[in-house]
């Protein structure tokens, strides 16, 4: 695959010149060099002597799938990709015919930068004894049976695939419509042709796909005036390492060419090189098919013009909505437009579905029914970003003003909606730029500040979430920090962020003090922090009493799984009294299970149940302790935890050390859960330990208590 990177080599050119002209992407590409490839004709294979059996590919195509191809037969085909972009990947497609092709063929290679091999147009010969009809996605492909995958290892290339010596031609692309596509199976792998085509509003304006990451762009034909919608659509599946996965989706309506291809019962579309769309807005007339778009929408919908508009800033755009109630609305109606930088997005997933942006006079929560906001250029941090107001809606949320739509429905939840953000947001096409943060203290933060990008200094989580996650489970979750002076402040954070490699469930908060960077929020009265990276918290300095408590290594945990604790398993359950017993679950909480005790079923019963942990030891340990989650649902008896290093069999005759964690309760709610911080098993450092979970319910009282996330630490 050729990747091409241009950001370095522009850096090389002086800055001035940069911004004059940027960098551009010609898609102009050098013929390969083919001298030294091993190359065949036709009269090699008419050959007697070589006793070769010619199939078409219709006929390779009716072979079982999965049997190795004994026969001495062999195919011939003209190649209709090209992976010189590196759009196409480990993948070589061809046709039948270099003009209108009546069966075409997906050949699965292990290898990279094929077209320098096989370019686009070249005649070749595929011998295929040895190899095998695979299929991938309901799509027959040729390929090879091995335990290392389906494709036809790099060096076994050259003893099956030959080019013709003579032979490269200009594939024409067969012109079809997107509604001829169902039914004609036989033409995946051929170069087709869509005329009138133009990418859906959902893709206007955004890249082709994120660096690194494969992106599906829809790509629609006809339109229907009844319904407002395209008689048919189509996905155009792009690389992101494709030389074009930054530039932006054609706007316009025209021709596109690419490889016809399938998933399952969806069609696909891959661009060879980009120059292979004819698709952006330089028509004048309606005559002209790249004018006007089907949908309707204007011929340059990425441009922004302040043409008739009237700037407002951050505070002034607060202002229009007056004292807005909580859950109140308001609608701007004024043609007006923000000019902000990007200070916040969904790039580690602690924002969900929209981003913060700010200017010189505050900053603004903007929600957007969209994921992966962070892939598109104009989201990024630091991007100066154009957003015209008119139609959009203010709305009172805890007593924070965001920004978003009227629409409450539970795909959309007042959120602007997907197809419509090309509508509102505009890139300003310039540099992204580091976000100052305000310097704050706790004490001083104010309504003027929500929404914006500010630092805290020397700052330290409270003693009682030491020991703790960031978030617990899925949910978003609450941890407090304190100034020396004993201010305090939530953070707040979202349990499905993932930080680095690992989920904010899974790290514990930082011991010592130092600096926070973080986005200000409010929810009724009460101030709130939300980072957008975990690199925003550098606690590097002892805390405020001069301590430095360190993060104590995992020597065993258990996240609890289906099947409940049978004999033989890490845990002991004993049911001292009652019928009902712990077991495990997963229920509401998606494929994660959870240790589960409950002594209701329809009505309340009298229990004493204990789950015991195996033995842990702790030799050469001078500091342990035990961390887990729990959660609790109904009224009932609190749950006890205790510690041992003799257990006897019998939880009466154990002697124990009761431990007292900070457990769940809301009873008022399942998926609260709680962190129940470091608790100490120092008592028993050098020793064995079990830990060990007392629920007890009476017939009026029966509580169900959830564990999960069990740890126990030391060093």
């Amino acid at each position: 695959m050729k990747k091409y990177n241009f950001i370095q080599p522009c850096f090389r050119i002086l800055l001035v010149v940069f911004l004059a002209i940027g960098c551009v992407h010609d898609d102009k590409y050098e013929n390969p060099d083919l001298s030294g490839y091993q190359c065949r004709n036709a009269a090699y294979y008419a050959d007697p002597a070589q006793a070769f059996v010619k199939w078409t590919i219709h006929d390779l195509k009716l072979k079982t799938a999965g049997e190795v191809i004994t026969e001495n037969a062999y195919i011939e085909g003209y190649v209709s990709s090209t992976d010189e972009s590196g759009n196409i990947y480990k993948t070589l497609y061809l046709q039948d015919a270099p003009e209108n092709p009546t069966e075409g063929l997906t050949v699965s290679i292990d290898l990279v930068s094929s077209y320098t091999r096989f370019p686009q147009g070249s005649k070749i010969y595929i011998e295929l004894k040895g190899l095998a009809v695979t299929t991938y996605g309901n799509v027959k492909q040729l390929g090879r049976i091995a335990s290392s995958g389906t494709r036809i290892p790099e060096k076994e290339i050259p003893d099956h695939i030959f080019r013709d010596c003579n032979i490269r031609v200009n594939v024409v692309p067969k012109v079809l419509t997107i509604a001829q596509f169902a039914g004609h199976d036989e033409l995946i792998g051929c170069l087709i042709q869509l005329d009138n085509a133009e990418f859906d509003e959902r893709a206007l304006c955004t890249n082709f796909a994120p660096d690194g990451e494969t992106a599906n762009k829809a790509i629609g034909q006809g339109w229907n005036m009844q319904t407002q919608s395209y008689e048919k659509k189509a996905i155009v599946r792009n690389s992101g390492y494709a030389s074009f996965a930054n530039r932006i989706i054609p706007a316009g309506r025209g021709k596109f060419i690419g490889i016809l291809s399938k998933y399952n019962s969806a069609y696909q579309l891959y661009i060879n090189k980009l120059s292979d769309l004819d698709m952006e807005n330089t028509g004048q007339s309606s005559t002209d098919p790249h004018f006007p778009r089907l949908d309707g929408k204007t011929s340059d919908p990425c441009r922004f013009s302040a043409d008739g508009l009237t700037a407002k800033s951050v505070a002034e755009l607060k202002q229009l909505a007056g004292n807005l109630s909580q859950g109140g609305l308001i609608q701007v109606t004024g043609a007006f437009y923000l000019k902000v930088r990007v200070s916040a997005n969904d790039q580690t997933g602690n924002f969900f579905k929209c981003l913060y942006a700010q200017d010189a006079t505050g900053g603004i929560r903007i929600n957007i029914n969209r994921t992966g906001l962070y892939t598109e250029e104009r989201f990024k941090v630091g991007k100066e970003l154009y957003i015209k107001l008119k139609d959009l809606y203010i709305r009172n949320v805890g007593n924070e003003l965001q920004l978003g739509s009227n629409d409450a429905s539970g795909a959309v939840l007042y959120r602007i909606k997907d197809e419509e953000v090309f509508r509102y947001f505009f890139d300003s096409h310039t540099l992204p730029e580091p976000v100052v943060p305000a310097e704050r203290t706790i004490s001083q933060l104010s309504m003027a500040d929500v929404g914006r990008w500010v630092r805290i200094r020397d700052l330290q989580f409270i003693s009682n979430d030491l020991g703790r996650t960031y978030a617990n489970g899925p949910y978003p979750s609450n941890t407090t920090l304190e100034d020396c002076l004993g201010s305090r402040v939530i953070l707040r954070t979202n349990g499905r962020a993932v930080f680095g490699l690992k989920e904010a469930s899974t790290i514990e908060v930082a011991g010592g003090k130092g600096d926070i960077q973080a986005i200000v929020s409010i929810f009724n009265d009460t101030y709130q922090l939300w980072i957008p990276q975990l690199s925003d918290i550098v606690f590097t300095s002892p805390r405020c009493d001069g301590t430095f408590p360190a993060v104590l290594p995992v020597l065993y945990s258990d996240a609890f799984t289906a099947g409940g604790f049978p004999a033989g398993s890490d845990w002991t359950a004993v049911s001292v009294s009652g019928a009902q017993g712990w077991t495990t679950s997963n229920q509401g909480n998606g494929t994660d299970y959870y240790a589960v005790m409950s002594g209701f079923t329809g009505s309340g019963n009298a229990n004493e149940d204990w789950l015991i942990s195996r033995s842990v030891s702790l030799a050469g340990k001078t500091k342990a302790a035990v961390s887990f989650t729990s959660d609790v649902r109904y009224s009932g008896n609190a749950l006890q935890v205790y510690a041992t290093e003799h257990y006897t069999g019998n939880p009466a005759t154990t002697v124990w050390m009761q431990l007292y964690p900070v457990l769940d309760t809301n009873t008022g709610a399942f998926g609260d859960w709680v962190n129940s911080g470091n608790v100490s098993l120092n008592a028993f450092a050098g020793k064995n330990v079990r830990v060990a979970f007392r629920y007890t319910s009476t017939d009026s009282a029966s509580a169900t208590w959830e564990i999960d996330h069990f740890k126990i630490k030391a060093q």
